[in-house]
């Protein structure tokens, strides 16, 4: 059973939620917040799997709030699943790097809303392609440090073709995309990814992106990488 946090300041909104979400076997809604401070107390309180977290929130935004739900921890904290109005919304970038794992309108079919949320569960991310190219061209706009010695630490652990992983999903590749550049089988980079990110103690392949950006593996723009 998914246990699910829902937070909205729209008390509508999330009896909508509750009652699509109460129709499938799988899902159980364990408590409501209507600010951000309040998402932050039930999160810690209920563990939730999931937080359908609102971007726009009084007291404190779905920004800070998910940057206190996810904490400094990787194993054991709810994933969060941003939901606002607007595709590009402003918060979006801010929102990842605070920890959010995946992003949807609010406007999307009950089908994919539950999906997503099943997806974020099993310990994958979800962003859409138009919000994987924003985040890109975000880190394209800054030039990166960089990798200090804690990094280069960090990247000691992985194997040479699991940095080349590492490398090709700061790069915004796919799966089948990466198989194809590495001429290996689907299933063997899905493994070296699960392995890149445990060894890294990242959340998902969002953040990955974010590691290779924020430590400089990754040139803004071109996608050639540095060596640490």
């Amino acid at each position: 059973m998914i246990r699910v946090l829902l937070a909205d300041d729209e008390e509508l909104m999330r009896a909508g939620l509750r009652m699509m979400l109460q129709t499938q076997p799988d899902l159980t809604v364990v408590g409501e917040a209507a600010d951000g401070r309040e998402a932050v107390r039930a999160a810690a309180a209920l563990a939730p799997d999931v937080v359908l977290m609102d971007v726009r929130m009084p007291l404190l935004d779905g920004v800070e709030a998910t940057r206190a739900v996810t904490g400094s921890a990787v194993n054991g904290t709810p994933k969060v699943l941003i939901l606002t109005t607007f595709e590009l919304d402003e918060y979006v970038f801010s929102a990842v790097r605070a920890g959010a794992s995946g992003f949807l309108l609010k406007r999307s079919p009950p089908e994919v809303l539950i999906e997503g949320i099943r997806t974020l569960a099993a310990g994958e991310a979800l962003l859409g392609p138009t919000v994987t190219r924003r985040l890109l061209a975000e880190f394209a706009r800054s030039t990166p440090p960089s990798p200090a010695p804690e990094t280069a630490r960090r990247l000691a652990r992985l194997t040479d073709r699991e940095r080349d992983v590492l490398l090709l999903l700061g790069r915004g590749l796919s799966n089948p995309e990466i198989a194809a550049r590495l001429h290996v089988g689907e299933a063997t980079v899905k493994t070296h990814v699960g392995r890149v990110l445990g060894k890294l103690e990242l959340r998902d392949r969002v953040h990955a992106v974010v590691f290779a950006f924020d430590h400089g593996l990754v040139r803004p723009g071109g996608g050639e990488v540095r060596r640490a």
